[in-house]
């Protein structure tokens, strides 16, 4: 477990780094937090929540951590946590990942709610480059299904990227829900709306990528039955084509000893000319009825 204090004219910064379960009662005890609540803090799954305690606030943001090239399907493995604890004087968080905006960070403001919005907007921020890379990603796709007649592209890698925008969705609006029940003076409403309106337009990139990959997945797969439907009509028209011709042939090649038409001098002629006539006729009522 790594401490990082830092005092303020205002207030004081206390950043926990990688406690485990066993620093649990050591937290509790030194920085008068509810032991249930540091628990909670490091739990892995934990979703974003908020509760107000009579001397101070606590709540649990997440933000985005997981790479371009991970496939994500639960939130703990698209992202990670920071816990807040926030007194009239003191703000400790409490985080087992690492955090740029944190760890690197040795900055007090001028007041502790101005402290707590610069983080807010820094976890925020974790969503824009994901947003951007599933945009990217689905582009290519769409243009490989529509300007690529040998189309191909992986449904799993599909799934998963509709796994983490949907995942991604929820974690915001999450935040969104925790920051609307937040209090904080008017001077900093602004700030806060400000903050708001990000999200909302976050959450406007990742519905429409939601809707991007949803119609996707439906065109190519109604691209790929559409193949397998002309293949299909190819084998159809071979097969009446074939069929009938394939009927003569067997029928002429029983042998029976009492067939007059071997014996028929002519027969085989007339059998070829019968053929062709009858290649013919399917040939025009296909063209007629625009099979072909």
């Amino acid at each position: 477990m790594k401490i990082k204090e830092i005092k303020g004219e205002a207030y004081s910064w206390i950043d926990i780094y990688q406690p485990d379960d066993s620093d649990i009662p050591e937290i509790s005890k030194r920085f008068g937090l509810g032991k249930f609540l540091v628990q909670d803090s490091l739990e892995a799954g934990h979703l974003p929540k908020l509760e107000h305690r009579k001397d101070y606030t606590f709540f649990i943001l997440r933000a985005y951590t997981a790479g371009r090239e991970i496939n994500a399907t639960r939130v703990n493995e698209l992202s990670n946590k920071i816990s807040f604890f926030v007194f009239k004087d003191k703000l400790i968080t409490i985080h087992r990942a690492s955090f740029n905006f944190l760890d690197k960070s040795e900055k007090v403001y001028e007041t502790i709610e101005e402290h707590q919005i610069a983080l807010f907007n820094a976890i925020v921020n974790t969503f824009d480059q994901p947003a951007e890379w599933h945009s990217q990603d689905l582009d290519e796709v769409e243009e490989i299904i529509f300007l690529r007649s040998d189309a191909k592209i992986s449904l799993e890698e599909l799934y998963f990227q509709k796994a983490e925008i949907r995942l991604s969705k929820k974690l915001l609006l999450l935040l969104q829900n925790v920051f609307n029940k937040m209090e904080f003076p008017e001077k900093y409403h602004f700030a806060m709306a400000d903050m708001k309106d990000s999200i909302v337009q976050y959450l406007l990139e990742f519905d429409e990528a939601i809707d991007d990959a949803n119609n996707i997945t439906h065109t190519y797969l109604s691209i790929n039955a559409q193949k397998s439907n002309d293949v299909m009509k190819v084998l159809t028209v071979f097969s009446a084509f074939f069929l009938p011709l394939s009927f003569i042939v067997g029928l002429y090649g029983m042998n029976f000893k009492n067939m007059p038409e071997l014996e028929w001098h002519y027969g085989y002629a007339a059998v070829l000319i019968f053929m062709v006539v009858m290649v013919a006729v399917i040939f025009y009522l296909f063209k007629r009825k625009r099979y072909l």
